[in-house]
């Protein structure tokens, strides 16, 4: 049961899954939700471009530990690529740097180049990204002026297809399903210049991250009504459970006594457990953490939370 503390704010654990509003940056976001919910602590789940909305996860309390589950998770999008046009940025919020034309574009001719990039392929992140040079995020650098080499980075294109091609707009509608560090920025550039007339994104919106989808998503104006509405109560059953992050990994359920010496850091032998890699504790019912395989067949605990 969430619990009040006067100076720090509620203690409180689960996931909201925010359908974030255009325009806001991916922090901002998160400090108006934990606000809206007196929490006393909450981390976001990666960072979506203010130019995008969608799936947000935002993790409270104890689910702050599960948060890297979620950014090594795959995610799903659905943007509109503009054609002929490059910005600085990658995306509709920048400056023209290129025009071309685009009129020799063809639906055919887009449905050949994006089977290209599906699979296994390498990108470039972009100058204006959060990624770190000499501890200077990249986007503060490019906003300065300056440009430094940046290594390509390998990710996986699960899918790629092409929902709508509009020849007199010079735009292209995409469903991506990626692996993550997938920038879409990055892909509109490069499907935009083998198509020999640049691209940038125009629209973009994350429809799932992980096991979150549009399905649980609650808009920030949502829950500002329900909470003038009903106060605090009327939003905690917003949140999911912290275990619905990882409910692809299997589940080990311990006995009373054995998840007592787990919990003290000790590896444990139980009945079941799958051969290798990462599992789903529980104290009986109770979800109380990650465990890793270990090679003689046992348990140990990797993240285990406060219960």
């Amino acid at each position: 049961m969430a619990q009040y503390r006067k100076a720090k704010g509620r203690d409180i654990d689960g996931i909201l899954v925010l359908d974030k509003p255009i325009g806001m940056s991916s922090n901002a976001c998160l400090q108006q939700v934990k606000r809206l919910f007196e929490a006393e602590k909450a981390g976001h789940t990666g960072s979506l471009d203010p130019l995008a909305t969608g799936v947000l996860p935002i993790c409270f309390g104890e689910a702050t530990k599960i948060s890297q589950f979620l950014l090594d998770s795959d995610k799903r999008y659905r943007t509109t690529i503009k054609l002929g046009v490059r910005t600085d940025t990658a995306d509709a919020e920048g400056r023209v740097i290129d025009e071309r034309s685009a009129a020799h574009v063809t639906a055919a001719a887009v449905q050949e180049v994006i089977l290209a990039f599906t699979g296994d392929i390498e990108q470039t992140p972009p100058m204006y990204s959060a990624l770190k040079h000499q501890g200077q995020p990249l986007y503060k650098l490019a906003r300065a002026g300056k440009e430094v080499v940046r290594d390509a980075r390998p990710v996986t294109i699960h899918a790629l297809t092409l929902l709508g091609f509009d020849a007199a707009a010079a735009t292209a509608d995409l469903e991506i399903f990626c692996s993550k560090g997938t920038y879409v920025r990055t892909l509109a550039e490069d499907i935009g210049e083998v198509l020999g007339c640049g691209a940038h994104v125009q629209t973009l919106r994350r429809l799932q991250a992980g096991a979150f989808g549009e399905a649980q998503c609650v808009t920030m104006a949502t829950l500002a009504q329900l909470k003038e509405a009903g106060g605090l109560a009327a939003l905690d059953p917003w949140l999911q459970a912290t275990d619905c992050a990882v409910q692809d990994l299997p589940e080990v359920r311990l006995p009373e006594e054995t998840a007592a010496y787990l919990k003290q850091g000790q590896a444990v032998l139980v009945r079941h457990l799958p051969a290798s890699g990462l599992v789903r504790l529980y104290d009986r019912e109770e979800f109380i953490g990650i465990g890793t395989i270990l090679e003689d067949g046992r348990v140990a605990p990797k993240r285990l939370f406060a219960t």
